[in-house]
């Protein structure tokens, strides 16, 4: 891992919190939602409680705060007597948050890891790796890997270096959950993670996440992480609140066990009540692509649906992109206000689409690949088929026209257990080293095919 100071923002951070850790000062971290936000929470956490110091966290509730760090959130710790918070995941456009907790003398530090606007928010320190200021080298971490380098260089400088291997597990799960690519320290999170969450021993919240996943005595591997425990942790943030997968991940006390057990059953539940949320939600919209010229004809997929819940539109925009490779994105209508999911191919830069109709928009924020949205609900036909105008002139055909890409054809006689040997030594795998995809030519099926479970062949 690089060194942490050579992050802009890094030493002030580091400075002004072990000043609160000195002086008793309440510290609250600000997380977010999803696996990526309650991972940095979890780890930046424990750190400072194990430094002694007097923290707290608070991690919005989708439906009733909303997303990332803004003024109502401000004010409410404020009037908890906080007076520094520290943004995990969130906060490098929140303008108004910054100059509201200025005006009320609560120090702000955000670490973030999300494209910034051209002007940053008021804050004590600011560390985004993709902020213009900063010469970083590597500008691709996920949330919770701006904030292990934040207590990578607390421990460094607390000569506590030997807390970090436990981090770096609990990193590893919001990295591989963030899809950002597994290149340079991103990798080097996710490789000793896996091998440290598989070996163990681990917290008792985190192995009962483990045993509810049912991957119990296995070797966890990035498939694992995306498919089984990353969708329960999601759950949480989806359905109901993520605090149930704080608690859950924060347990460390083995007489905590019953409670964790029921912590993570608490997150089956959620889950399975998503699944059945999405498939509903999937299956409404992909009738609107298939029966709507409007809509199906159009470069980018922009479908909309009353009380859509908000808690799984990401999924379905996934979803459809899978399905039609295109940009979608996907909207729930709530009376006057709707609240938008987006999702992209690798030629469409989502986040530039919404900055250049930002005038149909309230609020809007994310990355070239993912994005969210709130606006008037009369203005969803507006915004359709300006954006959609907008996308036609920049995506052709080729755009759109899905690719099997090939890394080598394999003679039946090559699949052996040297070459399952040499594929377990490029793994973890994931976006930005995509597992090997091999053909075998003149092959006869002999049997089959058959259905497996459900929807599988």
């Amino acid at each position: 891992l690089h060194d942490p100071f050579r992050m802009a923002g890094m030493r002030a951070a580091v400075d002004r919190l072990l000043g609160a850790v000195a002086s008793g000062e309440r510290i609250v971290i600000h997380g977010d939602y999803d696996v990526d936000g309650i991972t940095a929470t979890v780890i930046l956490r424990r750190t400072l409680d194990m430094l002694g110091a007097n923290v707290g966290h608070f991690v919005p509730e989708r439906l009733r705060d909303g997303y990332g760090l803004n003024t109502p959130a401000i004010e409410r710790l404020h009037a908890e007597g906080v007076r520094l918070i520290v943004s995990v995941d969130c906060g490098i456009r929140g303008m108004d948050a910054g100059r509201r907790a200025r005006e009320l003398g609560v120090d702000l530090i955000i670490t973030d890891h999300h494209e910034p606007d051209d002007e940053l928010p008021a804050a004590v320190a600011i560390i985004n790796p993709r902020q213009p200021s900063c010469t970083y080298p590597d500008k691709n971490l996920a949330g919770v890997g701006v904030a292990l380098k934040l207590v990578q260089a607390l421990c460094a400088r607390t000569g506590r270096d030997r807390w970090l291997p436990a981090c770096v597990k609990i990193a590893a799960l919001g990295t591989l959950a963030d899809v950002v690519p597994l290149v340079g320290e991103n990798r080097v999170i996710a490789k000793l993670g896996l091998d440290l969450l598989s070996r163990g021993p681990n917290k008792v919240g985190l192995r009962a996440l483990i045993e509810a996943s049912g991957l119990t005595g296995k070797t966890i591997d990035s498939y694992h992480v995306a498919f089984m425990i990353a969708p329960r942790v999601n759950a949480a943030g989806r359905m109901s609140t993520p605090d149930i997968a704080m608690r859950l991940l924060l347990a460390s006390d083995e007489n905590e066990a019953a409670e964790a057990r029921a912590l993570a059953g608490q997150l089956n539940h959620e889950n399975e009540r998503r699944q059945q949320e999405e498939r509903g939600i999937v299956a409404e919209a992909r009738h609107l692509v298939e029966s709507d010229p409007d809509i199906g004809a159009r470069s980018v997929l922009v479908v909309a649906g009353d009380g859509w819940h908000r808690g799984v539109i990401g999924i379905v925009a996934s979803k459809l992109v899978d399905s039609f490779h295109r940009p979608a994105i996907v909207i729930s209508i709530e009376g006057d206000v709707a609240h938008g999911s987006c999702r992209s191919i690798p030629g469409f830069d989502m986040l530039a689409a919404l900055e250049a109709h930002g005038g149909y928009l309230e609020t809007f924020g994310g990355h070239r690949a993912a994005a969210g949205l709130t606006m008037e609900s009369g203005k969803i036909k507006a915004f359709r088929q300006a954006v959609t105008g907008w996308a036609d002139e920049r995506l052709g055909p080729d755009d759109l026209r899905p690719r099997l890409r090939l890394d080598a054809a394999l003679r039946f006689p090559e699949i052996n257990a040297g070459l399952v040997e040499a594929l377990s030594a490029l793994a973890p795998y994931g976006a930005g080293n995509t597992k090997p995809l091999f053909c075998s030519r003149d092959v006869v099926v002999a049997d089959g095919p058959r259905r497996l479970k459900d929807r599988h062949l």
